[in-house]
């Protein structure tokens, strides 16, 4: 495995067969004693497991010690990547009752592409057929879900229908979003460490008008970005893809809102809500049903009534 399994292996014996296993997508646990993983889009508890408290907390150490990053009891919280693009969060005590809390999300490099999203059930072909033809009249396509719905495989997916020699930069806070493009430029956040400081995706979204970009795919709107954003689809630079974590179509536009609220800049609500309206051209809503990742709605932005307070939505 690459490089990073084989320093927490050593301290996770007990659930080394659910690390190699190449099926099991999640692995929580919930102190020594307690372990979750989801397999098939199902969430199950594994029974018979037992990590010492010590195995966990010196297997999360090494972790953070290979990453340049540090977790213990005064600092407690881990947000990490390995090397393999696998996610890992960790908790540690006094912040966590019942021991290390651990959680692992493996990188799979299975690369999924619309057709075979079609062919799973993921979307249907008459929607897929529009979503193509928005990405290429260079509409800009927010796309919405919940965690691990699948929002920045569809993002991939559309994003492959961009034009060969268009100029593509891809803005995320982990770098996570897989395209084959001759012009790429990837830029990756940074957080906060000793002696080094941050550099938002608020940083990245700035320096990226610079660069001159064709299109922008933004992995995940999350706070203050959006008001940039929003300047930027409301600018002229049209076709640009993004994702945004939310339950519903309807909550996606409000949190959008909310962000935007976050940048610090003082805007009327109603003139904000006014220009995601003219910002924004097509919305995609992801969710899971019973294990399987579907697109549940999917709207053309038509407009805004600010006397209402409503979008004017067309069903696609």
């Amino acid at each position: 495995m690459a490089n990073g399994w084989e320093v927490i292996i050593p301290f996770l014996r007990p659930i080394e067969p659910l690390i190699r296993d190449p099926e099991i997508s999640d692995i929580l646990v919930n102190g020594p004693a307690s372990v979750f993983v989801e397999k098939d889009g199902q969430m199950h508890q594994v029974g018979g497991i037992m990590i010492p408290e010590k195995s966990l907390q010196v297997a999360v150490r090494n972790i953070a010690r290979i990453l340049g990053d540090d977790v213990s009891e005064d600092q407690p919280l881990l947000d990490a990547r390995l090397p393999d693009g696998s996610r890992l969060a960790a908790v540690f005590p006094p912040c966590s009752g019942a021991g290390t809390v651990l959680a692992i999300r493996k990188f799979h490099g299975r690369r999924y592409n619309a057709e075979e999203l079609v062919r799973i059930g993921a979307l249907s072909p008459i929607l897929l057929e529009r979503l193509r033809r928005a990405v290429q009249a260079r509409q800009n396509i927010l796309i919405s879900g919940a965690t691990g719905t699948g929002k920045t495989t569809l993002l991939s997916a559309l994003a492959a229908f961009i034009e060969p020699d268009e100029r593509i930069i891809i803005i995320e806070d982990t770098s996570e979003l897989q395209l084959d493009a001759k012009n790429l430029v990837r830029l990756e956040a940074r957080r906060e460490q000793p002696a080094v400081p941050a550099v938002t995706v608020r940083d990245l979204l700035r320096t990226t008008l610079r660069l001159r970009p064709d299109r922008i795919l933004l992995g995940e709107v999350r706070g203050g970005e959006a008001f940039d954003l929003l300047q930027v689809l409301n600018t002229g630079h049209a076709g640009t893809l993004a994702t945004l974590h939310a339950n519903s179509a309807a909550q996606a536009i409000a949190r959008f809102t909310t962000c935007v609220l976050m940048s610090g800049i003082e805007i009327p609500y109603r003139a904000i809500r006014s220009n995601i309206a003219e910002a924004l051209s097509v919305l995609v809503h992801i969710e899971r049903r019973q294990g399987k990742r579907v697109v549940s709605e999917a709207y053309s932005v038509r407009g805004y009534d600010p006397a209402l307070d409503r979008y004017e939505l067309q069903d696609l």
